[in-house]
């Protein structure tokens, strides 16, 4: 169940991440968008732990898990939205 839980809160935290930077950057090379998903990697850390998740059980293996699959669905996500003109 705790794998579960991570694996979706970061799934909407690199989505909400790319429309965060759709709105804010004004393209792809623009470094506010990737300041998004920075804070969106590291936003989720508390929220974990009000969750339930205590942020001393997570090792590093853990927290690079998190950051990679928010970084991964952002890079998708946010492409896609460039792509499209949206």
């Amino acid at each position: 169940m705790r794998g579960l839980t991570v694996t979706t809160i970061t799934a909407l935290a690199g989505i909400g991440a790319a429309f965060g930077s759709n709105a804010v950057a004004s393209g792809a090379t623009d470094f506010t968008g990737l300041l998004v998903v920075v804070v969106a990697v590291l936003a989720q850390l508390p929220v974990l732990q009000v969750i339930g998740i205590d942020r001393d059980d997570l090792s590093g293996k853990d927290i690079a898990y998190i950051a990679f699959m928010t970084f991964a669905l952002w890079f998708v996500s946010w492409g896609i939205l460039l792509t499209a003109g949206v």
